[in-house]
């Protein structure tokens, strides 16, 4: 609930929601990417010392403006939900079920084919295991059956040597992850019952992997999709290697044409399935709370101690290291995004991820801030995250005046 120093504001755009004495800034911000087009419908929400000092919600559910984006709207935040897988290997961690150094064969015993025995959960996790499309040829059917994605990843030979680079496992990810996360759990649950059981329930967010179908008439449908042509010569060259199905950029994103970007991700099979790496179901007030709660208590719950705190944000790709997949630098520590080409979150110490389109989502123990913002329109371009660089100035700002 807002406190008698939160100013609750409403006005063009729809905007509404509440802002902390000091914040104003940031729904500044806010309206303004939704007053200039930038934005059709968002949420963005903040934390600061334990408190949430952001909350607001803003624009149209549809292309057709037919429905408010309302406070209680849900997204798909694609990459974005990555830093909530990363969260959920942490609570392993902390809880002695896993250690990062834990050679990922250990729990995982198929896993070991093909040379990948001595592979660690860090390297797993950091994007080093080269496993970034299966070597079977799947259907998308088969895909979205986590028994068998996850059989044939274990079986697929690295695309580079193990720990010789990292390259962004934009799907397998969550297929890699979670089942290391089920492994090592006492319970064995699948990763949408361990999310729900261990981090959704207990910080009371609306936080799933996958669509509930209590859920899907508050799912906000993504409008647009990525455009193929960039002035920037970097995005370009992404998105060329994106079109050649043969690279690996095309293979990590599409899974040898079986995943159709938006398309695929927008169809309701899809959203309602375990594709932990692009498909996490939220808000930017809970995404926002949930990374909070990774460095201090709120209302009791704390999810990470100091030290496996520092391990997990701790980056552990070289500095400057291209990405093999980007083809730019990119930082990983343990799952989360430590900053890279497009945005550095709110600088050194940050650390989370960001989706395509635009969404993202971080926590900064330096500043004691947490950040989120989660969109409906996809960006004109692979990153699109100045409408987020907007907010998070403003936050970064407001936080430092606190």
């Amino acid at each position: 609930m807002p406190s008698r120093d939160d100013r609750v504001v409403s006005g063009g755009g729809n905007v509404d929601g509440f802002v902390a004495h000091g914040w104003a800034s940031v729904r500044d911000a806010f309206a303004a990417n939704l007053a200039t087009g930038r934005d059709l419908g968002a949420s963005v929400a903040v934390y600061h010392q334990g408190h949430k000092v952001v909350d607001l919600s803003g624009g149209w559910f549809d292309a057709r403006r037919t429905r408010a984006y309302a406070a209680d709207t849900l997204q798909v935040v694609f990459s974005t939900g990555k830093a909530v897988l990363a969260t959920a290997a942490a609570v392993c961690v902390e809880r002695g079920w896993l250690d990062y150094d834990d050679r990922v064969s250990d729990h995982w015993p198929e896993f070991a084919a093909h040379g990948k025995d001595d592979a660690t959960a860090a390297q797993l996790l950091s994007h080093q295991c080269g496993l970034i499309c299966p070597d079977d040829p799947l259907t998308l059917a088969e895909i979205l059956d986590w028994e068998i994605i996850t059989s044939s990843l274990a079986d697929t030979v690295p695309d580079w040597p193990i720990g010789s680079g990292h390259g962004y496992h934009a799907l397998t990810f969550g297929w890699l992850a979670g089942e290391l996360i089920r492994r090592v759990d006492p319970r064995r649950r699948s990763l949408r019952r361990f999310v729900a059981d261990e981090l959704a329930r207990p910080l009371q967010i609306d936080l799933s992997v996958g669509l509930p179908r209590s859920a899907a008439g508050r799912l906000s449908p993504m409008v647009g999709d990525m455009v193929r042509f960039s002035d920037d010569p970097m995005v370009q060259a992404i998105t060329d290697e994106l079109m050649d199905p043969e690279t690996r950029t095309s293979r990590a994103y599409t899974l040898r044409g079986a995943i159709e970007g938006e398309r695929t991700l927008n169809r309701r099979d899809v959203q309602r399935a375990e594709v932990p790496a692009v498909n996490a179901v939220t808000d930017a007030r809970s995404l926002a709370r949930l990374m909070a709660a990774t460095m201090r208590p709120l209302d009791g719950i704390r999810l990470l101690g100091g030290e496996v705190l520092e391990r997990a944000r701790h980056p552990v790709t070289p500095p400057g290291e291209k990405d093999l997949c980007l083809l730019i630098p990119t930082s990983y520590s343990m799952g989360y995004l430590t900053g890279d080409y497009y945005t550095s979150f709110a600088g050194p110490g940050s650390f989370g991820h960001t989706g395509a389109g635009g969404s993202v989502a971080f926590a900064q123990p330096e500043r004691d801030l947490s950040f989120a913002y989660v969109m409906n329109q996809m960006s004109a371009g692979l990153a699109g995250y100045d409408r987020a660089d907007n907010l998070i100035a403003a936050t970064v700002d407001a936080a430092d005046h606190a």
